[in-house]
Protein backbone atom coordinates (compact mmCIF):
# COMPACT_ATOMS: atom_id res chain seq x y z
CA UNK A 1 0.00 0.00 0.00
CA UNK A 2 1.47 3.56 -0.61
CA UNK A 3 1.19 6.28 1.28
CA UNK A 4 0.17 9.84 -0.29
CA UNK A 5 -0.35 11.61 3.01
CA UNK A 6 0.46 11.29 6.34
CA UNK A 7 -1.02 14.08 9.22
CA UNK A 8 0.99 13.23 12.34
CA UNK A 9 -0.96 14.43 14.90
CA UNK A 10 -5.19 15.64 14.87
CA UNK A 11 -7.21 15.91 17.19
CA UNK A 12 -10.27 16.71 14.57
CA UNK A 13 -10.52 13.66 12.35
CA UNK A 14 -11.08 11.09 14.73
CA UNK A 15 -13.81 11.96 17.32
CA UNK A 16 -12.39 11.64 21.22
CA UNK A 17 -8.96 10.49 19.83
CA UNK A 18 -5.55 11.93 19.50
CA UNK A 19 -4.82 10.40 15.84
CA UNK A 20 -2.57 10.21 12.99
CA UNK A 21 -4.27 10.62 9.43
CA UNK A 22 -3.19 8.49 6.31
CA UNK A 23 -4.46 9.41 2.62
CA UNK A 24 -4.39 7.19 0.63
CA UNK A 25 -4.56 7.40 -3.09
CA UNK A 26 -7.23 7.21 -5.73
CA UNK A 27 -10.95 7.63 -6.29
CA UNK A 28 -13.58 6.34 -8.33
CA UNK A 29 -15.75 10.00 -7.59
CA UNK A 30 -14.43 13.00 -9.36
CA UNK A 31 -16.53 15.62 -7.16
CA UNK A 32 -15.90 19.21 -8.10
CA UNK A 33 -15.77 20.40 -4.39
CA UNK A 34 -12.95 17.96 -3.11
CA UNK A 35 -10.38 19.35 -1.27
CA UNK A 36 -7.88 16.65 -1.98
CA UNK A 37 -8.07 16.02 -5.65
CA UNK A 38 -4.44 15.98 -6.02
CA UNK A 39 -5.09 12.30 -4.65
CA UNK A 40 -8.03 11.73 -6.87
CA UNK A 41 -6.12 12.72 -9.94
CA UNK A 42 -2.89 10.88 -9.23
CA UNK A 43 -1.22 13.65 -9.30
CA UNK A 44 0.11 13.51 -6.01
CA UNK A 45 3.30 11.27 -5.51
CA UNK A 46 3.67 8.64 -2.85
CA UNK A 47 5.28 9.75 -0.03
CA UNK A 48 6.41 6.42 1.66
CA UNK A 49 5.39 2.76 1.65
CA UNK A 50 3.52 1.03 4.31
CA UNK A 51 6.44 -0.21 6.18
CA UNK A 52 7.72 2.94 6.56
CA UNK A 53 4.48 4.31 8.07
CA UNK A 54 4.41 1.15 10.15
CA UNK A 55 7.82 1.90 11.53
CA UNK A 56 5.95 5.68 12.05
CA UNK A 57 3.25 3.88 14.13
CA UNK A 58 5.40 1.58 16.50
CA UNK A 59 7.59 5.22 17.39
CA UNK A 60 3.81 6.11 18.58
CA UNK A 61 2.74 3.46 20.16
CA UNK A 62 1.07 5.25 23.73
CA UNK A 63 1.20 8.68 22.51
CA UNK A 64 -1.32 8.35 19.42
CA UNK A 65 -4.82 6.43 20.03
CA UNK A 66 -5.73 5.81 16.59
CA UNK A 67 -5.10 6.06 13.03
CA UNK A 68 -7.40 7.90 10.27
CA UNK A 69 -7.38 6.59 6.78
CA UNK A 70 -8.82 8.54 4.48
CA UNK A 71 -8.08 9.38 0.68
CA UNK A 72 -9.02 9.56 -2.09
CA UNK A 73 -11.26 6.74 -1.64
CA UNK A 74 -9.62 3.98 0.68
CA UNK A 75 -11.93 1.48 -0.59
CA UNK A 76 -10.92 1.37 -3.82
CA UNK A 77 -7.94 -0.87 -2.91
CA UNK A 78 -8.72 -4.32 -2.07
CA UNK A 79 -5.66 -4.80 0.05
CA UNK A 80 -7.25 -2.36 2.49
CA UNK A 81 -8.76 -4.78 5.43
CA UNK A 82 -5.22 -6.11 5.70
CA UNK A 83 -3.65 -2.98 5.32
CA UNK A 84 -6.52 -2.10 8.59
CA UNK A 85 -5.33 -5.35 10.48
CA UNK A 86 -2.09 -4.27 10.79
CA UNK A 87 -2.75 -1.46 12.17
CA UNK A 88 -5.04 -2.93 14.88
CA UNK A 89 -2.55 -5.32 15.59
CA UNK A 90 -0.11 -2.58 16.92
CA UNK A 91 -3.22 -1.88 19.56
CA UNK A 92 -4.20 1.61 17.36
CA UNK A 93 -7.79 2.60 17.10
CA UNK A 94 -9.51 2.86 13.17
CA UNK A 95 -11.66 5.37 11.38
CA UNK A 96 -12.29 4.73 7.98
CA UNK A 97 -13.54 7.55 5.60
CA UNK A 98 -15.62 5.89 2.70
CA UNK A 99 -18.16 7.49 -0.16
CA UNK A 100 -19.64 4.14 0.67
CA UNK A 101 -19.37 3.11 -3.39
CA UNK A 102 -18.00 -0.47 -2.08
CA UNK A 103 -20.12 -2.30 0.13
CA UNK A 104 -18.67 -5.67 -0.30
CA UNK A 105 -15.24 -4.74 0.82
CA UNK A 106 -16.47 -2.25 3.53
CA UNK A 107 -19.40 -5.40 4.46
CA UNK A 108 -15.97 -7.60 5.25
CA UNK A 109 -14.32 -4.99 7.51
CA UNK A 110 -17.01 -4.52 9.46
CA UNK A 111 -17.51 -8.31 10.09
CA UNK A 112 -13.29 -8.54 10.92
CA UNK A 113 -13.96 -5.37 13.21
CA UNK A 114 -11.26 -3.53 11.49
CA UNK A 115 -12.82 -0.54 11.91
CA UNK A 116 -13.46 1.44 15.28
CA UNK A 117 -15.49 3.95 13.24
CA UNK A 118 -17.03 4.68 9.99
CA UNK A 119 -17.41 8.17 8.02
CA UNK A 120 -19.43 7.90 5.23
CA UNK A 121 -20.63 10.85 2.73
CA UNK A 122 -23.35 10.84 1.45
CA UNK A 123 -23.04 13.83 -1.33
CA UNK A 124 -26.62 14.41 -2.21
CA UNK A 125 -30.59 13.63 -3.28
CA UNK A 126 -30.75 10.54 -5.63
CA UNK A 127 -31.86 12.95 -8.50
CA UNK A 128 -28.42 14.71 -7.65
CA UNK A 129 -25.71 12.36 -6.99
CA UNK A 130 -23.66 11.77 -10.21
CA UNK A 131 -23.91 15.75 -11.25
CA UNK A 132 -22.79 15.38 -7.69
CA UNK A 133 -19.88 13.01 -8.09
CA UNK A 134 -18.76 14.37 -11.42
CA UNK A 135 -20.33 11.55 -13.21
CA UNK A 136 -22.68 11.46 -16.16
CA UNK A 137 -24.81 8.66 -14.90
CA UNK A 138 -24.02 6.59 -11.65
CA UNK A 139 -26.00 3.53 -9.75
CA UNK A 140 -27.00 4.09 -6.21
CA UNK A 141 -27.34 0.71 -5.25
CA UNK A 142 -23.69 0.46 -3.72
CA UNK A 143 -23.67 3.86 -1.53
CA UNK A 144 -27.83 2.52 -0.53
CA UNK A 145 -25.88 -0.84 0.83
CA UNK A 146 -23.22 0.95 2.71
CA UNK A 147 -25.90 3.57 4.53
CA UNK A 148 -28.00 0.28 5.51
CA UNK A 149 -24.75 -1.52 6.45
CA UNK A 150 -23.72 1.10 8.68
CA UNK A 151 -27.23 1.37 10.44
CA UNK A 152 -26.72 -2.18 11.87
CA UNK A 153 -24.54 -0.81 13.93
CA UNK A 154 -21.99 -3.07 13.92
CA UNK A 155 -19.51 0.06 14.43
CA UNK A 156 -19.48 3.59 15.24
CA UNK A 157 -20.37 5.24 12.78
CA UNK A 158 -21.61 9.02 10.94
CA UNK A 159 -22.69 10.36 8.01
CA UNK A 160 -21.55 13.44 6.46
CA UNK A 161 -22.12 15.62 3.87
CA UNK A 162 -20.40 18.67 2.19
CA UNK A 163 -22.70 21.76 1.69
CA UNK A 164 -23.00 23.46 -1.51
CA UNK A 165 -24.80 26.34 -2.48
CA UNK A 166 -24.80 25.22 -5.82
CA UNK A 167 -25.93 21.92 -5.60
CA UNK A 168 -28.22 21.48 -2.38
CA UNK A 169 -31.63 22.97 -1.69
CA UNK A 170 -34.73 21.86 0.75
CA UNK A 171 -35.94 19.28 -1.70
CA UNK A 172 -32.15 17.50 -1.60
CA UNK A 173 -32.00 17.50 2.24
CA UNK A 174 -35.51 15.69 2.68
CA UNK A 175 -34.26 13.18 0.12
CA UNK A 176 -31.22 12.89 2.10
CA UNK A 177 -32.79 12.07 5.39
CA UNK A 178 -35.34 9.32 3.70
CA UNK A 179 -32.00 7.83 2.48
CA UNK A 180 -30.25 8.01 6.16
CA UNK A 181 -33.55 7.18 8.02
CA UNK A 182 -33.08 5.65 11.38
CA UNK A 183 -29.10 6.58 11.59
CA UNK A 184 -27.21 7.31 14.69
CA UNK A 185 -25.65 10.34 13.43
CA UNK A 186 -25.51 12.80 10.63
CA UNK A 187 -22.67 16.03 10.53
CA UNK A 188 -23.17 19.07 7.63
CA UNK A 189 -19.73 20.89 6.37
CA UNK A 190 -20.31 23.78 4.80
CA UNK A 191 -18.27 23.51 1.83
CA UNK A 192 -15.11 26.17 2.04
CA UNK A 193 -12.56 26.40 -1.02
CA UNK A 194 -9.33 25.71 -1.57
CA UNK A 195 -6.45 25.53 -3.73
CA UNK A 196 -6.99 22.53 -4.36
CA UNK A 197 -10.51 22.19 -4.87
CA UNK A 198 -11.00 21.41 -8.68
CA UNK A 199 -13.87 23.51 -9.84
CA UNK A 200 -13.92 27.35 -9.30
CA UNK A 201 -17.20 29.26 -8.51
CA UNK A 202 -18.94 26.99 -5.82
CA UNK A 203 -20.04 28.77 -2.28
CA UNK A 204 -21.50 27.68 1.01
CA UNK A 205 -25.00 28.10 1.31
CA UNK A 206 -25.70 31.29 4.21
CA UNK A 207 -25.51 29.98 7.91
CA UNK A 208 -29.41 30.37 8.14
CA UNK A 209 -29.80 28.00 5.21
CA UNK A 210 -27.48 25.27 6.71
CA UNK A 211 -29.32 25.60 9.81
CA UNK A 212 -32.67 24.60 8.16
CA UNK A 213 -30.95 20.94 6.37
CA UNK A 214 -30.37 20.24 9.65
CA UNK A 215 -33.62 20.75 11.00
CA UNK A 216 -34.84 18.65 7.93
CA UNK A 217 -32.72 15.91 8.91
CA UNK A 218 -33.57 16.00 12.62
CA UNK A 219 -36.72 14.43 11.30
CA UNK A 220 -34.97 10.99 10.30
CA UNK A 221 -31.66 11.11 12.29
CA UNK A 222 -31.03 10.69 16.03
CA UNK A 223 -27.88 13.53 16.36
CA UNK A 224 -27.38 16.03 13.17
CA UNK A 225 -24.58 18.50 13.84
CA UNK A 226 -22.85 21.19 12.13
CA UNK A 227 -19.10 21.22 11.51
CA UNK A 228 -16.93 24.37 10.41
CA UNK A 229 -19.79 27.12 11.14
CA UNK A 230 -19.45 29.66 13.93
Amino acid sequence: MNIHGLQKMTLLDFPGKVACTVFLGQCDFRCPFCHNFELVDGSAPAIMGEEELFSFLRKRQGLLDGVAVTGGEPCIHRELPEFLGKIKEMGYAVKLDTNGNHPWLLRTILADGLADYVAMDVKNSPAKYAETIGKDRFSLSGVLQSIELLKEGKTDYEFRTTVIEEFHDVDDFEEIGKMVKGARRHFLQPFTDRDSVPFGNLHAPSKQDIRKYSEILRKYVTEVGIRGMD
